[in-house]
């Protein structure tokens, strides 16, 4: 085999137009999917034309190495794992190329995303249907290679359906143009002198003879099972007259189209390079969901044929499993509220009819049926917003079942089976009898409605035994598909986990056959080698090295919840809801948004962290420059907390590793004047009309910021003329009766106390005119700054300081309330991580409030009300602060900002401003933080009218706005003072 040397590898990337990495860092981001398996690769390349592709294959070819297409990476079975050169073309291979509206066609490039192309088809009234659980973060090429279905296969099909014309970049290099053609355009195809032509005679060869067609029919699963994808689907391929002169009911022809069988076959025959789909028309626009709550598994599963009668659109089943870990995931505990009681299996059977009372007509025939079989418990029907928050709930499935906490996982091995309807129950039977011989209770999360069933086993693959039952329960679950004539594959591919099982499933002939269509296509075996023919090991290359005495990291932040933060980083498993776009909604992860990195996203810094703290042969293992790099542009949003399915807290783990990395390198003169901002703000606040001329004129504010690395473009936040604690002092609770309703300790935050001292007085005055009795304490800086920049022993001491100091003053009774948001926060958060005292950290942590989430509480025991208030009637746009999202909610600043009657609140869907504290004021950042804030922040504000407020409770974001937009936003707390009568 050739050795390719580092001058080979410099001279591709100079020849590439897209970019070429082979540095540690890319090679192990891109090492593993969502899969259990890693490969290091050679290299990865992320192209930006045609031309870099076939530059690519020439190299493969010469140099005897191979190439993994990627889109997205969230391929459960390994297809992305390889150790040539990964391609990862969902940087720039993302154009929609154009629509066909009359036939209901579209053209693509492999990098779109699915949800991306159903925006932009809407209008048309048209969509894509095959709908996967990540149908907000894959792409339209990996949905080609998998052959994906997803929930709605039961109405509108798989991909493989709908994939009309696929233009490839065949092994050679040559181009080739797939799509349907008649029997007589085929022969002429024989006659071709190219790869092309040699491709077009192996598959007539290989599958013209009847006694191959009888045997692959009597092989492959059954047809009936429309989720079947393992191998190659020549079983599709002899329909056509030209292989078998087979003609259809209605006497149509069949025509042969070469799509059938790339569709599925994970990137091995050829590189794809446009796609055209065939489109349908939108589905009918009233809906609902059916939720069936059932008491055991087995009563959910006999439910389904039943069901099935009705005219669904999806019907999905959860288990308890999955259903209990939603329970601790802040954004599924919203999602999860129409469960009843603690269900075993939810069996959701979604209805859809142009007319509600359509709609009303089905889902009465449908409880019909539901209360005569007496299956279920609770059947609630699900309409409007519900829906959707179903939806979601299911879709995070897959991704909460890393919340597992410790080694033992649900592992994808056995995950993608289906077989028929008629056959469901009895599957079940066999193989839950099977999993109760290995000891296993097993996940069960289905598409019933489709016989396909995502079962998954729990097992420590960090463990030699347990990697025997991995081989061991995977290939008995092989013989009992196999048994049932079913698919081992349904949609999630063959990869490496199942490849191995395909001479089984089909038959070794047939596997004879595809083989040497594999040859055809890809003599020299380019593409992506070890997936469905000459598979590798299932059970070796594996994510964690087996038998590994695992490494013992001493952290100062507390990870026990996690068993400490290298299981953290593991809970990471690939599934890529950090890549979802600003369009989708919530926050994470704002630096992917901007860069489309891999990079700069959630699970490439959970990944990079764990293959460092794993391998690092250091002493301090965080000592590398490329964690520095990986970590570089994490805002510490904290939306990965609470909006990934594994709850992976990204913004502790970079925490961790600045305090760890400082500790080898030292503290930066930039990094300690921001840390230590609230001390210097307290020197200068003496002089604070000097100070704020110092930081306005622009030719000693030009010096200020070129010293402390801070973009010149930005503005430099001005001193108050005199600090809340001082003005506190001056002039506490003089309208407050002895009569006052509650008391409240205001945690005078170190933003509020010296930058927005105002804020601090409205909130005073606010709360003491509505008759709450405001104490200010002395207390310590809550550590924001210090926790941001990764001096962890510095922040620590705040947290113990603030904790010794109120945990006996903070009850239910006199509970602490904050106005800034990033501050105030740090007690239900970091500080339970950090402080010596954590009971009494706990204790704070659970009377400790947003001052809006103070207001609306009391809103709702009726202490204040919309009569204290102006009834001017004023629109308001507000834009949460992350740190709200990700630990609190954005309700309560609605709420607030609705209690005047007149006032009209809509909530920006902007995920980051893209400040995030000093992130946005460091020079080498500014572009990227305007870039955050471009994508949906920015716009609303501008085309928000003059007359319309702009509201935003964190002092960064204010900032931000202003930078961004020139538009003052104003806190939700000095909007409703200024709102009292």
């Amino acid at each position: 085999m050739h050795i390719i040397n580092v001058e080979e590898l410099k001279t591709l990337k100079f020849n590439l137009e897209g970019e070429f990495h082979y540095d540690d860092l890319m090679r192990k981001l891109y090492a593993t999917d969502a899969s259990v398996y890693r490969k290091l690769p050679l290299a990865v390349a992320i192209p930006k034309t045609n031309k870099d592709l076939k530059l690519l294959i020439e190299f493969a070819k010469t140099n005897q190495t191979s190439l993994i297409p990627r889109t997205a990476g969230t391929s459960l079975a390994g297809q992305c794992v390889g150790e040539g050169i990964v391609v990862d073309v969902s940087k720039h291979f993302t154009r929609i190329i154009n629509i066909n509206e009359s036939e209901k066609t579209v053209t693509v490039q492999p990098g779109v995303v699915r949800d991306e192309l159903n925006n932009y088809l809407k209008p048309f009234g048209l969509f894509f249907g095959p709908n996967t659980s990540t149908s907000n973060r894959c792409m339209i090429g990996g949905m080609v290679g998998n052959n994906s279905s997803g929930t709605t296969s039961i109405q509108y099909g798989v991909t493989r359906d709908k994939v009309l014309n696929l233009k490839t970049i065949l092994s050679d290099g040559s181009e080739a143009e797939f799509s349907s053609i008649t029997s007589e355009e085929f022969q002429e195809k024989l006659k071709l002198e190219s790869l092309e032509g040699t491709i077009y005679s192996t598959i007539y060869k290989e599958l013209k003879p009847e006694s191959v067609q009888n045997q692959i029919r009597n092989n492959f699963p059954k047809p009936e099972i429309h989720r079947r994808n393992t191998g190659y689907a020549i079983d599709e391929l002899i329909k056509s007259d030209v292989l078998s002169n087979l003609v259809t009911e209605r006497g149509q022809s069949v025509n042969f189209n070469m799509c059938q069988l790339l569709a599925g076959s994970e990137g091995t025959l050829a590189f794809t390079t446009e796609i055209t789909l065939q489109l349908d028309g939108l589905p009918p626009v009233e809906s609902a969901v059916v939720a069936l709550h059932f008491k055991s598994i087995e009563w959910c599963l006999k439910a389904v044929s039943h069901v099935m009668r009705h005219n669904l659109h999806t019907c999905e089943m959860m288990d308890d499993s999955i259903l209990n870990l939603t329970k601790h995931n802040k954004t599924q505990q919203e999602n999860r509220a129409f469960i009843v009681g603690n269900p075993m299996a939810i069996l959701m059977c979604e209805l859809k009819a142009h007319t509600l009372e359509e709609l009303q007509l089905a889902i009465d025939a449908l409880l019909i049926t539901i209360n005569t079989l007496n299956l279920s418990y609770a059947n609630p029907v699900l309409r409007g917003d519900d829906i959707e928050k179903s939806v979601e709930l299911r879709k995070a499935g897959l991704g909460l079942l890393g919340n597992i906490i410790g080694d033992k996982k649900a592992v994808a091995c056995i995950e993608d089976t289906a077989v028929t309807l008629k056959d469901l129950d009895n599957y079940i039977s066999e193989f839950t009898a099977l999993m109760t011989s290995y000891n296993q209770n097993a996940v069960y999360y289905a598409h019933a409605g489709a016989g396909e069933l995502h079962l998954r086993p729990i097992l420590d693959l960090k463990q030699p035994e347990d990697v025997v039952l991995f081989r061991k329960i995977t290939t008995d679950v092989a013989h009992l598909v196999k048994k049932y004539k079913g698919s081992m594959s349904g949609e999630h591919g063959d990869g490496i986990v199942r490849a191995e099982f395909i001479p089984l499933m089909i038959g070794e002939a047939n596997y004879k056959i595809i083989k040497r269509i594999k040859s055809a296509f890809d003599p020299h075996t380019i593409f992506n080698p070890g997936k469905i023919v000459d598979a590798y090991p299932m059970d070796k290359n594996l994510r964690y090295e087996v038998g590994r005495k695992e490494p013992e990291i001493e952290t100062l932040l507390d990870f026990s919840r996690s068993e400490g933060i290298l299981r953290e980083a593991e809970k990471c498993n690939g599934s890529g809801d950090c890549r979802k776009l600003p369009e989708f909604g919530g926050t994470m992860c704002p630096s992917y948004r901007a860069t489309k990195n891999e990079k700069d996203t959630t699970r490439g810094r959970a990944n990079a962290l764990r293959e460092f703290l794993t391998n690092s042969e250091k002493e301090n293992k965080f000592d590398h420059k490329e964690l520095k790099a990986v970590f570089d542009l994490c805002l510490s949003c904290k939306a990965c907390s609470s909006e990934c399915p594994s709850s992976v807290d990204v913004a502790s783990l970079k925490a961790e590793f600045q305090y760890q990395y400082q500790k080898a390198n030292g503290v930066p003169l930039r990094t300690k004047l921001f840390a230590y901002n609230n001390k210097i703000n307290g020197y200068v606040s003496r002089i604070p009309k000097l100070t704020n001329f110092m930081f306005s004129n622009g030719f000693t504010s030009a010096i200020i910021k070129s010293v402390g690395g801070i973009a010149k473009e930005r503005s430099l936040p001005l001193i108050s003329s005199k600090s809340l604690y001082k003005e506190f002092q001056d002039s506490q609770n003089k309208i407050v009766t002895d009569n006052y309703t509650k008391e409240v300790i205001l945690f005078n935050d170190e933003f509020t106390n010296h930058l927005d001292t105002e804020i601090g007085k409205d909130a005073i005055t606010l709360l003491s005119r509505l008759n709450y009795k405001v104490t200010i304490i002395s207390h310590s800086e809550s550590g924001r700054a210090m926790l941001s920049k990764g001096l962890l022993a510095d922040a620590k001491k705040a947290a113990n300081k603030n904790v010794s100091k109120l945990k006996y003053r903070i009850t239910e009774s006199t509970p602490l309330i904050g106005i800034e948001p990033s501050a105030i926060l740090t007690f239900k958060d970091e500080y339970i991580r950090l402080a010596d005292d954590k009971e009494g950290a706990k204790s704070i942590a659970k009377h400790t409030f947003l001052i809006e989430e103070f207001i609306q509480q009391e809103i709702e025991l009726g202490h204040i009300k919309p009569d204290q208030f102006t009834k001017e009637t004023k629109n308001i746009k507000f834009h949460g602060h992350c740190h709200q999202k990700a630990l609190s909610n954005q309700k309560s600043s609605f709420d607030v900002l609705n209690l005047p009657e007149n006032y009209k609140v809509t909530i920006i869907p902007s995920g980051c401003c893209g400040m995030a504290g000093s992130f946005g004021y460091e020079k080498e950042h500014y572009d990227i933080s305007m870039t955050i804030g471009e994508q949906t922040l920015f716009p609303s504000v501008r085309k928000a009218s003059k007359e319309t407020l702009i509201s935003a409770n964190g002092t960064s974001c204010r900032h931000q706005i202003k930078d961004g937009t020139g538009r003052v936003a104003k806190h939700p707390i000095s909007i409703l003072k200024d709102a009292l009568l």
